[in-house]
């Protein structure tokens, strides 16, 4: 039988507590009121995952092959280029996940066209949660572009319970399109609030 409890997240770990809070941040995106559901753009997620299997598909060659073939087979000119093959990939790879995601926690777009780029960030020992947003219009123009900051303890109880309505709540008074869905959420649900 499944708890009905809320998991509990350890609240001296900014890294968990960070990592919980980001995980809230596509199920609330993907299920506001439309016309404001943001779909979310997976392309870059793809990208690393296919860098990764890549390079760890040729490891497991590689691993074969020494196990199948023995030491001498593996000095070849095919297993050395596969060897350096794996680490041009995972070089692309560590290079992929700080420079291009850069800390990116949901990038989405509306059927309007629409996107939102969401980033977070913790600082080591710091109760801080930190988000970098950019809103954009189908021709690229920035709507809105703004950098928030606020304390893990607005939605995590002193246990480490995470509430997301004061989450949800936060989000929706700095973001001015979540501000235009939670609106139209409270018209939908007749003043009951449904975040």
């Amino acid at each position: 039988m499944a708890s009905l409890e809320a998991p509990k997240v350890p609240v001296y770990s900014v890294n968990d507590l960070k990592a919980a809070t980001d995980d809230a941040l596509v199920p609330y995106l993907t299920s506001l009121p439309p016309p404001y559901t943001f779909t979310q753009d997976h392309s870059k997620t793809n990208v690393r995952f296919a860098i990764g299997y890549s390079a760890v598909a040729i490891a497991a060659f590689t691993f074969y092959a020494d196990r199948q073939l023995g030491w001498e087979a593996t000095q070849s000119p095919w297993i050395i280029a596969a060897v350096t093959s794996y680490f041009v990939l995972n070089s692309l790879l560590t290079y992929w996940i700080w420079a291009v995601e850069g800390g990116e926690v949901f990038r989405g777009n509306r059927k309007t066209g629409e996107t939102l780029t969401i980033r977070s960030s913790v600082t080591a020992h710091s109760p801080l949660y930190k988000l970098d947003v950019k809103y954009t219009s189908p021709s690229n123009k920035t709507l809105q572009e703004k950098n928030l900051e606020t304390k893990f303890t607005n939605w995590f109880s002193a246990d480490g319970v995470f509430h997301p309505k004061p989450f949800r709540t936060w989000l929706s008074k700095e973001i001015e399109v979540l501000q235009l869905a939670a609106k139209e959420q409270e018209k939908l649900s007749g003043g009951l609030s449904g975040q």
